[in-house]
């Protein structure tokens, strides 16, 4: 069910990075008007392809998977949401892929009626939503790459950068180093967004664990040391970050 937070929109901690990073105070409030928060609990069912779907949003924290059911019943994850990350699209009542909670997932969600007629009164979140499908689109392409050339430790440590730099929402500075998130994904839904054995991810994150680009605290919580470090395992070049 719907949950309210006390949490205005200028003080949201994805505000400078979601749908409303260009909008002014009056577009806030107008925002603010038509706004709602869910919360979803890690495995759960956040909408089904196919089904209707009156809301849109903002991913506020935690990270939910995107995947497809192939005909014979195999299902593929074929994306994930991460923070300030958009759900749903405007124009279109369902989604074309099953969305789930791989976390406790927080929505800033917005009813699409409402939503649909803003996009036309206030051009700053056309404009940052058009940015974000661009962007999205160019992750894509990059996913691509990822899944057809890169090695198994590429591929892990090009996940584990991803998800760091996005839910951790940190700086890239010295002091900001030492970085510690909960894994969301377990390793066999890491071994399917990678096209991966299970036995090869868990391989390959003990690897980087031996070498200290890494520490394991159990299954799920890992800290990264050295960010940098880390990002020159994902064959992207010195520039990655």
């Amino acid at each position: 069910m719907p949950h309210r937070l006390n949490l205005r929109c200028a003080d949201c901690g994805i505000r400078h990075r979601a749908v409303c990073a260009r909008c002014d105070e009056s577009e806030l409030e107008q925002l603010e008007k038509i706004k709602v928060y869910r919360r979803y609990e890690a495995g759960q069912k956040i909408a089904w392809a196919g089904d209707p779907m009156n809301f849109v949003g903002s991913v506020v924290s935690g990270i939910a998977t995107l995947s497809q059911t192939l005909e014979d019943g195999r299902v593929q994850m074929v994306g994930l949401l991460l923070p300030s990350d958009f759900i749903g699209r405007p124009g279109r009542d369902s989604t074309p892929y099953d969305v789930t909670a791989a976390s406790d997932v927080t929505l800033c969600c917005f009813r699409r009626g409402p939503f649909e007629r803003l996009l036309g009164e206030t051009p700053h979140v056309g404009e940052r939503l058009l940015e974000m499908t661009l962007d999205e689109l160019d992750a894509a392409r990059e996913w691509m790459l990822v899944l057809g050339r890169k090695t198994a430790r590429e591929r892990i440590a090009s996940l584990l950068v991803s998800v760091a730099r996005r839910e951790a929402s940190f700086d890239l500075t010295p002091k900001n180093r030492d970085i510690r998130l909960d894994l969301p994904l377990t390793r066999e839904a890491m071994s399917e967004y990678l096209g991966l054995t299970l036995e090869t991810v868990s391989r390959q994150l003990n690897g980087l664990g031996r070498e200290g680009l890494i520490e394991l605290d159990g299954k799920r919580r890992i800290t990264i040391p050295d960010l940098n470090r880390l990002a020159t395992e994902t064959g992207d070049g010195a520039g990655a970050l």
